[in-house]
């Protein structure tokens, strides 16, 4: 019996050590696979952080042979730099200021621009053919009539005698509407297009402008590239809702050229804007986002078009402190404007050939300094 009992114990003995034993071989095969799946896991995380990065897809980017030592290290190190350099450049483009013609004006010619590859559109109405165009008239405009185009909205034999084919009755409304405005600039587009020159330029009937600047400006950019020139009138990109038909409707926000300072188009450009602004198809544009025509203008080249405004200070609105505009910088200037505010003259602030009783919006001031060989501006004038 106590032979029976001890070989019992030595089977149960054995049977428990088997059993141990398997068990620790379990336990070590499963911590070897869980040891072999880390760097798998460590891999796939590093290779997606750097998919963000372009540059890591090319395998020349980096030495292999620096990190032979310690490749993991290197991946995952590599990974996290992809990743915070691509957080970077993302926060350096929306920090980046909006394209500029600072560094334009002191680059060399683009190509070879003149006063008659210009269009220059005047805006105005009826109304205003006295108090505002005349002004334009004897000033800026006298020398530049040939690509200088007056859009008005009634006939003026007077005007057409000065200016012959180039005062254009758009038979729109003389209201002062979004409606109106855009019946305006839809003229003006297509004038543009029939002409064959190769730059748009809006304005207003109460800007002034220094077409030799102008023309110095655009010829640092090629007329066949996209280029929109001009001066935002907001601190922020315009909000608007953009109505898709059937009743739906989607928000939109973009920059604009105000039109009170003037802007620039590209023919490169304009022509590619033709399906939302030629034949009649601006003002359904307009109508689309229920905004004026320059807001329109943007909204295509910005919103539809993209392509981003490039800004200049050159540019000037009655909206702007005009009186901040330095007089020794009066020459370098595209357009200046005048107006009120607060029951304030808001003008170029400038002693100039004749007093503001005289000379109320400085045009004619500005004119004699810019152009003192005008026959009306008087001789040995302290400006």
């Amino acid at each position: 019996m106590s032979k029976g009992y001890s070989k019992k114990t030595v089977i149960s003995i054995a049977t428990a050590g088997v059993t141990c034993l398997l068990l620790l071989l379990v336990m070590a095969q499963h911590q070897r696979v869980r040891v072999d799946e880390a760097p798998a896991g460590r891999e796939m995380g590093t290779r997606s952080l750097q998919s963000m990065d372009p540059l890591s897809a090319d395998p020349h980017q980096d030495n292999p042979d620096q990190h032979q030592d310690n490749p993991e290290a290197h991946q995952a190190k590599r990974g996290f730099s992809a990743y915070f350099s691509t957080l970077t450049r993302v926060r350096r483009e929306a920090d980046r200021p909006a394209g500029s013609t600072q560094s334009a004006a002191d680059a060399s010619p683009a190509e070879d621009i003149r006063e008659h590859d210009v269009f220059i559109a005047v805006k105005t109405t009826k109304k205003f053919h006295r108090s505002r165009l005349s002004l334009l008239m004897d000033t800026w405009i006298s020398r530049n009539m040939q690509q200088t185009y007056i859009f008005t909205d009634g006939e003026d034999e007077e005007l057409k005698k000065k200016i012959g084919s180039h005062a254009i009755n758009t038979n729109c409304s003389a209201a002062h509407s979004r409606q109106a405005l855009s019946c305006k600039m839809a003229v003006e587009y297509d004038k543009f297009i029939e002409s064959g020159k190769k730059w748009f330029c809006h304005v207003d009937d109460d800007n002034y402008v220094n077409v030799r600047t102008l023309v110095k400006l655009l010829s640092h950019f090629p007329h066949t590239q996209d280029m929109y020139i001009g001066k935002p009138s907001l601190d922020r990109p315009i909000e608007a809702t953009e109505r898709l038909g059937d009743n739906k409707m989607r928000p939109v926000n973009f920059w604009f050229a105000t039109g009170g300072a003037g802007f620039c188009v590209s023919r490169g450009l304009a022509l590619k804007m033709s399906p939302w602004a030629s034949g009649g198809h601006f003002m359904n544009t307009a109508e689309k986002i229920r905004l004026p025509d320059d807001c329109t203008v943007g909204y295509i080249i910005e919103s539809v078009l993209g392509v981003p405004l490039t800004r200049s200070n050159l540019f000037h609105s009655h909206l702007e402190n005009l009186q901040q505009v330095s007089k020794s910088e009066l020459h370098k200037q595209v357009t200046l404007s005048y107006g009120m505010f607060e029951n304030k003259r808001n003008i170029i602030n400038m002693k100039g050939a004749f007093p503001v009783e005289e000379d109320p919006s400085r045009f004619r001031s500005v004119h004699c300094l810019l152009y003192p060989d005008t026959p009306w501006c008087p001789t040995q004038v302290a400006y």
